[in-house]
């Protein structure tokens, strides 16, 4: 089993360093792989699979997804009872928290992402890692409603 979540972030600040660093891994650029890097990097945050294709065929977006996320240029979160939702890999990995009442979510900052790794680390001695599943929980909207 791969945990292509675990595979170190491949950087690449623009598309045209996206597509030299896949070449230099001997990966081909096809029209439909430049399509959906052009699409992640535009995005503003992660997107379900579904958004990114866009009017391409789906089983290819899927499939250039999981080829770009094993070299470690993209990412994806599981976040509530939707879709996974795919990112351009950053520098560090994101955590993210989600209400399960209302569904939204949002990226911690690093700060607070040192903070819950620390608390999880002393509570448990794991390594904690909230970038690939959130943290799900009420958010303050939803607590303060009921």
């Amino acid at each position: 089993m791969t945990v292509a979540h675990r595979t170190d972030a491949l950087l690449a600040p623009s598309l045209t360093a996206a597509v030299v660093a896949l070449r230099r891994r001997g990966m081909r650029v096809s029209s439909t792989r430049r399509a959906l890097l052009e699409r992640l990097f535009r995005a503003p945050r992660p997107l379900p699979a579904e958004q990114l294709a866009g009017g391409l065929d789906l089983a290819s977006v899927y499939r250039n997804l999981d080829a770009l996320e094993a070299v470690g240029l993209v990412r994806h979160v599981h976040i509530g009872h939707g879709p996974g939702l795919y990112a351009l890999a950053g520098p560090r990995d994101t955590g993210y928290v989600a209400c399960e009442r209302c569904g939204r979510h949002s990226a911690l900052d690093a700060g607070a992402l040192a903070a819950v790794h620390a608390a999880v680390r002393c509570a448990t001695g794991f390594e904690g890692d909230c970038s690939h599943f959130p943290i799900v929980g009420v958010c303050p909207d939803c607590a303060g409603a009921g």
